[in-house]
């Protein structure tokens, strides 16, 4: 191991010169809204209508093979994961899967439906904003390095690793992954996991209850 003072001598000797940490790469906290989309949630969570805001992001989860990535899709008015999907790849094709995912189970009416997410690249491709338009889909986006803008996404990826553990005990692969969500998400958040903003109930329980 070499200690700092000698790796500060051995950087004189050869005329180098330390410089000071790179900026971030979003720059500060607070910065602009995206030029795709502006950041039309502005932060208001309470949703009276399910399929009127969906809000959506990526989390990683580290396996034995390396990194997996879970993209989800909540709809804001039940915080039901109304689509999702796992892939070895935190490409586009990973959110378009999770968004189509959601689209087949809800069939929300065209221009009814918000979809909101952060600034990642994902969200940007043109690819993926055409396919928001062809279905007739508003698109939000949270303000740069703004991760409250898209709170209840944050805090779902945080109760999904606290609960299941998936970060502590390392999994096998990206498909040990997908069956975990599967078992965590569909048998038990969903139907049985019952929240205090949600007056006690479950997701599954508090859109049956809204619609009663």
């Amino acid at each position: 191991m070499i200690g700092r003072k000698k790796v500060l001598r051995l950087m004189k000797e050869d005329g180098l010169v330390p410089t000071p940490n790179l900026p971030k790469p979003y720059g500060k906290v607070g910065g602009n809204e995206h030029h795709v989309a502006r950041n039309r949630l502005d932060r208001d969570f309470d949703i009276a209508r399910s399929n009127r805001v969906w809000t959506t992001d990526i989390t990683y989860i580290w396996t034995s093979q390396g990194w997996a990535y879970l993209a989800v899709i909540l709809d804001l008015f039940s915080r039901r994961v109304v689509g999702w999907h796992v892939s070895v790849h935190p490409d586009t094709e990973l959110v378009i899967k999770a968004l189509m995912m959601a689209v087949r189970s809800r069939k929300p009416r065209r221009w009814r439906l918000m979809v909101h997410s952060d600034q990642g690249c994902q969200y940007t491709s043109r690819q993926y904003r055409q396919i928001l338009h062809d279905l007739g889909i508003l698109q939000s986006m949270s303000r740069r390095g703004q991760c409250w803008d898209n709170a209840p996404t944050e805090s779902f990826f945080s109760t999904m690793k606290r609960e299941t553990g998936i970060s502590r005990w390392i999994l096998d692969d990206s498909q040990a992954v997908e069956m975990a969500m599967i078992d965590w998400i569909e048998n038990w958040y969903n139907p049985e996991r019952r929240h205090t903003k949600l007056g006690g109930c479950s997701p599954a329980e508090f859109e049956l209850k809204m619609v009663a």
